[in-house]
């Protein structure tokens, strides 16, 4: 918190040579962060599999795919009922003449990106940082080693693998040592960008649905599944306040994830076999503020090209939404592209998002925040209900 202040006050000054280094120093934390994020994916998922076995893994996987799905269901269903009682109204003529030259309609078909999933050249994800491809090498390597007889070859590859993750850990540790001095980066670039009027100028009621939304799902809906399974919601979010910060700032709950693990392993308590399968799989697919932000930026883009928002129209994309956020890039504006692809397949006016870009910048932060904690609540949950099977 020390750290968020001196950064902001740092940004608000105003000096030229200051704000680039600033901006260096958070870029070269995003992009450390980022290169730990693709090894820790893989080995954390490969090593639990190939080390407590696949036969274990049938309920803790259905829980987490359960919880998440109730989760980003909520925080959806929260961002329409925002949407109805708020109801933002359309935007001017001259806005849409303005936002259309700000962005560009992807050529992918939503039947594209997943395919996309499925890899062809074993690197390639690696290269690209492809999240779910990387998921599905991982299991498959992971189950693969997990049914191979107890040979002294497997034993090697095992051994091997759990050498790499020991190393990838003293590296973590020594980046979240420094993390202090890449949260004052963060902040004085945040800073600098408010001060400079970048994403001064919002949008009204609809800033207002999905930033409250967004509230409303962290401390309130969040926090009562905790209660429901019995976990002082205060006590997970203090354990895990390194991570939500980090994601905070990063914009990237795939890059967050080395500290994501660590905090919830060492400062929560969470089981090693828990939190490493299920903390990669929630990375990928539990996403609260995207399925939100697709939900109230799609009805808002079509209500602006003039269909009419009824209840049947809410709640196909309430559906639409939730399966379209399962899978969405943890990377930075993977939800703002994601609804984009999704905008322009439908013939929407995408020069709405067009107008949107300049503020995405805070929303984006929110939300990566808000799915690192939903991540973090899930793998609570799934710890606690998973514990007789230690």
């Amino acid at each position: 918190m020390g750290a968020l202040v001196v950064g902001a006050i740092l940004g608000l000054l105003g000096i030229g040579w200051l704000d680039q280094l600033m901006t260096f120093l958070a870029t070269v934390y995003t992009r450390l962060f980022q290169l730990l994020a693709v090894p820790t994916i893989v080995l954390a998922v490969v090593t639990t599999l190939a080390t407590f076995g696949s036969k274990g893994y049938g309920k803790i996987f259905s829980r987490t795919l359960m919880y998440t799905m109730l989760t980003t269901f909520a925080a959806a269903a929260v961002g329409a009922l925002l949407y109805v009682l708020i109801a933002p109204g359309n935007l001017s003529a001259d806005a849409f003449s303005q936002g259309g030259e700000a962005v560009e309609a992807p050529q992918l078909s939503y039947f594209d990106h997943i395919l996309n999933v499925v890899p062809n050249n074993i690197v390639k994800p690696f290269l690209e940082g492809n999240v779910l491809s990387l998921l599905l090498l991982a299991f498959a390597i992971g189950i693969g080693l997990s049914k191979m007889p107890e040979t002294e070859n497997k034993s090697v590859v095992v051994k091997g693998l759990l050498g790499l993750q020991e190393l990838l850990h003293l590296l973590i540790h020594g980046l979240i040592w420094a993390l202090p001095l890449g949260i004052v980066a963060f902040s004085a670039q945040l800073s600098a960008q408010v001060s400079a009027g970048v994403v001064a100028d919002s949008m009204g009621k609809y800033v207002l649905v999905v930033l409250g939304g967004n509230v409303i799902q962290f401390f309130i809906v969040l926090p009562l599944f905790l209660l429901a399974r019995g976990q002082n919601p205060v006590h997970v979010l203090g354990r895990m306040m390194p991570a939500v910060m980090m994601a905070l700032f990063t914009k990237s709950s795939a890059a967050t994830l080395p500290v994501t693990m660590e905090a919830a392993e060492s400062r929560l308590g969470i089981r090693k076999n828990v939190a490493r399968f299920v903390l990669p799989i929630c990375t990928t697919i539990n996403m609260n503020g995207c399925a939100a932000f697709i939900l109230v930026t799609s009805l808002f883009v079509m209500q602006n090209g003039g269909t009419p928002i009824t209840m049947s129209t809410i709640l196909l994309w309430l559906f639409i939404s939730v399966i379209s956020a399962v899978g969405n890039a943890g990377v930075p504006m993977g939800c703002y592209f994601l609804t984009l692809s999704l905008m322009s397949g439908i013939g929407a006016p995408v020069a709405v998002l067009g107008i949107i870009l300049p503020i995405y910048t805070i929303i984006d932060m929110i939300e990566t925040a808000e799915n690192v904690w939903s991540d973090s609540c899930v793998a609570t949950m799934v710890n606690h209900d998973t514990k007789e099977q230690e």
